[in-house]
């Protein structure tokens, strides 16, 4: 009797799955399927050069488009040709701005961008946005989940959406008031994902490549991270869309794509981890450490 009960759930398992090893995330990505990828869209894509290298940033104006559309005119404009990475917070963010804001004289002027603009914290919710529904549920919002490559959450009975603090989220710094940014100074997320500013700040994106050149920068030792003296600034030599760059100068990067019945394997592997060093599966896991592949093309 015992042997014919072994051999129903053995044959269960079988035909559930339960049974069949499961793969690594670097397994996943080596048996994945060329459709399971997308490239990144040149006239949404920025590239700020520094000393050091290039770092990738998906713009997601499907969120912030005021936001990004301003930032995409200060680009073209050159605004950040020449200024500088100006804090460098422990565990939390890296900060790029003009660097003689408070100068009138010396700050740089704006052209065709704006200074300021409204908020963006969150955005209508479009029903024919594609939301990847993270299972596993959330301490800051009703739902979160993957909309297009990018962290985000939704309150349907309010009919909102927005961006996630996840590590490498790019957002506009501002003032007290809410409408006191608009993209002239940005940073990125280079630590513990600070998910209290969900909704307080306007995000515009996410670092895709290069993220090591801004968390491995030293750490400024002003208050909030501030670089107390001038030379201790990152100079920033350009800050360019993809679209302007030649094609044989940009980065061929493509990103999985979170829709996929791929990126959903990849979440159960970082769910409960496969690998033999772990001895005890979390059966959970938390949005921001949901890592969302990206290749060299």
């Amino acid at each position: 009797m015992k042997f014919f009960v072994f051999l129903f759930v053995s044959f269960f398992l079988t035909l559930t799955g339960f049974s069949k090893t499961r793969l690594s995330m670097s397994e996943l990505i080596a048996q994945s399927k060329p459709t399971d990828w997308r490239s990144l869209d040149p006239a949404q894509t920025l590239y700020m050069e520094l000393n050091t290298g290039r770092v990738v940033i998906e713009l997601a104006p499907g969120f912030a488009p005021n936001h990004v559309d301003n930032v995409k005119k200060l680009t073209q404009e050159k605004y950040w040709d020449g200024l500088a990475i100006v804090r460098s917070q422990d565990n939390y963010v890296v900060q790029w701005a003009e660097p003689n804001s408070s100068d009138t004289a010396k700050k740089k002027t704006i052209k065709t961008g704006k200074a300021t603009l409204d908020a963006e914290f969150d955005t209508p919710w479009d029903a024919k946005k594609s939301f990847v529904k993270l299972k596993d549920g959330d301490v800051y919002a009703p739902e979160v989940g993957f909309v297009d490559g990018f962290p985000a959450a939704r309150d349907l009975k309010n009919k909102k959406g927005w961006l996630l603090h996840c590590y490498g989220a790019v957002g506009a710094g501002r003032d007290t008031a809410s409408n006191s940014g608009g993209g002239t100074e940005l940073y990125a997320v280079t630590g513990h994902a600070p998910r209290h500013l969900d909704r307080n700040v306007t995000l515009i994106g996410r670092v895709v490549s290069g993220i090591e050149l801004l968390s491995s920068l030293p750490r400024g030792k002003a208050a909030m991270g501030f670089y107390d003296k001038s030379e201790q600034a990152i100079a920033i030599k350009a800050i360019q869309l993809a679209s302007e760059v030649s094609e044989k100068n940009r980065t061929q990067l493509e990103v999985m794509k979170t829709d996929s019945k791929i990126f959903q394997d990849v979440i159960e592997s970082r769910r409960n981890r496969p690998e033999e060093w772990f001895k005890y599966k979390a059966d959970k896991i938390e949005i921001c450490n949901v890592p969302i592949p990206v290749r060299t093309k």
